[in-house]
């Protein structure tokens, strides 16, 4: 019998990179909506404001702060979900950053550090979360992008993190589903560009502020898709026409995406100076906001 995951109202679940943006969005949807939200980042002080919002709006919500580039913090983390609330329904493994530059511009060290977080943090996200998942049954949503099929100039890294994330998903998905037929859904979420603080929160090269092409996508929009596939279950969901589009030309018509891809190399500046270069990198940021600064 295939496993039916529970209304979100009795949903016990983790997001990481919950501190801002589409993560942010996403625990305070959930929150409204009745879950039982565990709000993970690098950000304490900023996680504590956003849970006290939340339970003065009558949610419940705890935070754990946690680097998911380290897999002891974000077992922690799991582990404290667990503790409190009895079980993890949903584990949501957002937490990301970007680099703006060019790739032979971009050192080994930042590079790895991307990696860190946005591959190997949905690999110790993953792993920690299934034990739990497998318990009583649950949905694993793993938050890739439409550069998990594209790509993007200034963006190659980040799209080779993204492109690591869908093979590493996909991969799981067939063992846990098709091999042990465990009562999991893993589910693959892919956005076109998103209406967040991404840009602010890069590690910029570039000699001007970072933003992303238009057309971007309420970041709403994915805390849905994501709500959707935690009561839902899918298997993959690109948000966004745009991510349908891109991914589609990606796979049929690859010459024409690479044209399409290099069209976006000057839409992703603005006409001004870098404003935080060194981004979030490798310090946590703390404005709390869901949303970008206006195009």
């Amino acid at each position: 019998m295939a496993f039916v995951p529970r209304p979100l109202d009795e949903q016990v679940i983790v997001i990481t990179g919950a501190s801002s943006g589409i993560g942010l969005c996403t625990a305070l949807m959930a929150a409204e909506r009745g879950a039982k939200v565990v709000l993970v980042a690098r950000s304490a002080d900023t996680l504590g404001l956003i849970v006290k919002q939340i339970r003065a709006q009558g949610g419940e919500a705890i935070y754990v702060a946690a680097d998911v580039a380290k897999r002891d913090q974000v077992a922690r983390a799991a582990s404290s979900a667990a503790n409190i609330y009895g079980r993890i329904d949903t584990w949501v493994n957002n937490a990301g950053v970007a680099i703006y530059g060019r790739l032979d511009e971009v050192s080994d060290a930042d590079s790895r550090r991307l990696f860190d977080i946005n591959f190997w943090g949905v690999v110790h996200g993953s792993l920690v979360a299934l034990p739990y998942l497998r318990e009583k049954g649950g949905v694993l949503v793993n938050v890739g992008s439409e550069v998990s099929d594209a790509v993007l100039p200034l963006q190659g890294m980040y799209s080779a993190s993204k492109h690591a994330v869908k093979g590493f998903t996909d991969a799981l998905r067939v063992e846990v589903e098709n091999v042990d037929e465990a009562p999991v859904i893993v589910t693959l979420i892919q956005p076109t560009a998103v209406n967040t603080p991404y840009p602010e929160h890069a590690r910029n090269y570039m000699d001007h502020e970072p933003k992303l092409p238009s057309p971007m996508i309420a970041p709403q929009q994915v805390a849905e898709a994501i709500l959707d596939a935690a009561t839902s279950g899918a298997r993959d969901v690109k948000v966004g026409a745009m991510a349908k589009v891109n991914t589609t030309i990606s796979k049929l018509l690859p010459k024409l995406g690479d044209r399409f891809s290099a069209a976006q190399n000057d839409r992703q500046q603005r006409n001004e100076a870098p404003l935080h270069p060194a981004g979030t990198l490798y310090q946590p940021g703390r404005d709390g906001r869901i949303y970008g600064k206006p195009h």
